[in-house]
């Protein structure tokens, strides 16, 4: 298993490969809540230097992915469900207001983008590439804040990133999540296209409502697990 997590040299500097491993690691569920992340085992397991681990593991408790425990030091952050409730709760409050505003702004080149990011995922899907789900999911989203012409609010959205990826990875491996993600998110992408703001914000709304309640459906298991 333990190949999994190797690093291969690319231009990225050491720190920023091994941030994007670790991170990958938790996101998708190779390390589990309430799991001891031992300096010396990931040296070990990522093939880098104690000095590189500790700063990655400072990095992401500052994400809100490792917490440190008083004389048994780094953990990985348990899903705390108030927090989790906040989180869908800025995500719906955020995207719908950004998605009426891409919707009222749109143009053919900003909705080919948005297209072509759907197409990525749902080939990800049908592939089962949960990577490459989570990166176009990003990415759609980048475009369309982008395209709202709301960058503070993407700022905010950015900095929970990496607990929202780490939720998305659970929502979307529920079964049959692949359908039925793809068709609330077209039935988003379709508003937009039509410039129709209040059917956008209620098609964003409608998906993170259901994403938050796949949460909290799916929490408690992995509570039991940890």
């Amino acid at each position: 298993m333990s190949s999994l997590l190797k690093i291969e040299r690319t231009a990225k500097t050491l720190r920023e490969l091994t941030l994007d491993k670790l991170r990958g690691a938790i996101v998708q569920g190779y390390f589990k809540p309430g799991d001891r992340l031992v300096e010396r085992t990931l040296c070990d397991e990522l093939g880098v230097s104690r000095t590189v681990v500790r700063e990655v593991l400072r990095h992401l408790e500052t994400e809100g992915l490792v917490e440190i425990i008083a004389h048994q030091g780094p953990i990985v952050a348990r899903l705390d469900p108030a927090q989790v409730d906040e989180i869908y709760e800025l995500r719906g409050l955020l995207e719908a207001h950004a998605a009426r505003a891409c919707a009222e702004r749109a143009t053919p080149v900003l909705v080919s983008r948005l297209r072509e990011a759907r197409r990525e995922i749902e080939d990800a899907f049908e592939k089962n590439d949960l990577p490459r789900v989570l990166e176009y999911t990003e990415r759609f989203y980048e475009t369309m804040f982008e395209g709202a012409n709301k960058p503070i609010a993407h700022d905010v959205v950015r900095s929970l990133n990496a607990r929202i990826n780490r939720l998305r990875a659970l929502t979307i491996a529920v079964p049959g999540r692949g359908d039925e993600s793809n068709r609330e998110m077209n039935t988003l992408l379709d508003a937009i296209e039509r410039r129709d703001g209040d059917a956008a914000a209620a098609a964003s709304f409608a998906h993170i409502r259901r994403v938050a309640e796949l949460a909290k459906a799916v929490l408690p298991q992995g509570a039991d697990e940890a």
